[in-house]
């Protein structure tokens, strides 16, 4: 199984250095990941009854809902989705089948299969693409030449002459030689002829399908593409492409695709996270007709994948009984009351996440790994420009941003990002020309760059 076991304090612990504050919820996430790992741990006949604990978080955005989520995903390498819940709506008016993104998900988790087995494979693929490149190096000796080669050309008239064991010795020297230079890379610029899948082109064909036929598009495709076989052309290229190349197609071979598919869908089954966004736009008002009624629909479609059924994706089928929910909104104007009561029931956790303010904000800018600020630093660092921010001026800056925020729309951490933009924009722009390459931002620099933006309200909301 996927998961690594790891108690609700290490995932918060793990949390805490990409995400600031948001405690309650962190403790949320952080025990319905663990209850996976005690559900996994229970007997057989027990597990398959216990359900997931599925969350609802409140708050606007920017305050860190899906990087909670993402992240989580991440520390468990769980396959995750993120699917905004207006999207949909309700089956036979437009829109997409809500099962869709089950589908979409079981997708996701056999490309992230295929990766991880790529990696366990590419040692021995590396191997064999070397064997494949030196017969491209160096012609494999006539003895060798293999009956179906024959058959190909059945007008040629060879005579196969045997080798002589000095004449087998000196070749194999030949290609020690050859595979020692190929090792040292001085080789890696010579040309070699290989053979290459031709990308194939043609009219695409749109098919439009009821609900639930998403994947006949892709069926007919694969179809087409077994009737149809890839042609082939040949092409001279560098050694040290033909080596990745051949690399990647060998993996490809050692794949057990059969495996892969089995594994990806038990993934999906037991520890698959679809986070569903702006779940709030699906709560329907007093009103009981028009949009309403559709948004009480969508409820209504997401209610039987939310409750565990069988969906069938083209890799076969999958139960959601046990895949992870989080759902996500900003609920001003609705409560999740509201929702349709059933759906209420299958999210029992209601987490309110705290809004950002200035402190926060100083903490976003640089204490995570990820921090805003070293982002910056690193990138800038690329130009060989060295730049750094006073403490005042990164106050400065969270003080802008919480002022704005309170102004104009709260849209959170998200603000950090417009105003860092807005802020270094000519440095970013005249970094290559620079004579100095030492810069330091301070908060006069701020104010300079910001106050004029900050004062003129209607100018904030257009450009912070």
């Amino acid at each position: 199984m996927n998961n690594s076991g790891l108690t609700p304090r290490q995932i918060v612990e793990r949390l805490d250095s990409h995400i600031i504050g948001q405690g309650e919820a962190k403790r949320a996430v952080a025990i319905a990941l663990r209850n996976r790992w005690r559900r996994q741990n229970v007997p057989e006949e027990l597990a398959d009854e216990i359900s997931p604990k599925n969350i609802i978080m409140i708050g606007p955005t920017g305050v860190g809902k899906t990087e909670i989520a993402r992240r989580l995903a991440k520390l468990d390498n769980s396959p995750f989705l993120k699917v905004e819940a207006s999207k949909f709506t309700e089956v036979g008016y437009v829109g997409r089948d809500v099962e869709s993104m089950v589908r979409d998900l079981v997708e996701l988790s056999v490309n992230m299969l295929k990766a991880e087995e790529q990696e366990n494979v590419q040692a021995k693929a590396a191997e064999i693409a070397e064997e494949r490149l030196l017969d491209l190096l160096l012609p494999p000796r006539p003895a060798e030449r293999k009956v179906g080669e024959m058959l190909d050309d059945p007008q040629q008239e060879t005579i196969e002459i045997p080798l002589s064991e000095e004449q087998v010795k000196r070749q194999d020297a030949t290609r020690e030689k050859l595979r020692k230079l190929l090792h040292e890379g001085k080789l890696d610029e010579r040309l070699v002829e290989l053979e290459v899948s031709e990308a194939r082109s043609g009219p695409m064909i749109e098919i439009f399908s009821a609900a639930g036929m998403e994947d006949m598009g892709l069926n007919i495709k694969e179809m087409l593409g077994n009737m149809m076989p890839q042609k082939k052309k040949r092409r001279n290229v560098k050694v040290s492409e033909a080596r990745e190349i051949l690399a990647a197609e060998e993996a490809q071979k050692l794949i057990d695709m059969d495996k892969v598919t089995k594994t990806a869908l038990d993934r999906v089954e037991q520890s698959g996270i679809i986070f569903l966004d702006e779940i709030d736009k699906i709560v329907g008002g007093e009103s009981q007709h028009g949009p309403d009624v559709s948004r009480e629909g969508v409820q209504r479609d997401l209610l039987p994948i939310v409750e565990g059924s069988n969906v069938n994706t083209r890799y076969g089928m999958v139960r959601t009984d046990h895949i992870l929910f989080i759902a996500a909104g900003a609920f001003s104007g609705t409560k999740p009351s509201d929702l349709i009561p059933e759906l209420q029931g299958r999210f029992p956790i209601r987490v309110e996440m705290d809004s950002l303010g200035k402190e926060e904000f100083i903490r976003i800018l640089t204490e995570p790994d990820n921090a805003l600020i070293r982002q910056y630093t690193e990138m800038m660092a690329t130009e060989g420009v060295e730049l750094t921010f006073t403490d005042d001026a990164v106050e400065q800056i969270a003080e802008v941003a919480a002022i704005v925020n309170e102004r104009t729309e709260n849209i959170g951490a998200r603000r950090l990002y417009t105003i860092m933009e807005t802020l270094l924009e000519d440095i970013s722009f005249d970094a290559p020309d620079l004579e100095d390459k030492k810069i330091a931002i301070n908060a006069g620099y701020v104010e300079e760059k910001l106050d004029n933006i900050v004062e003129d309200e209607d100018l904030s909301r257009y450009i912070l």
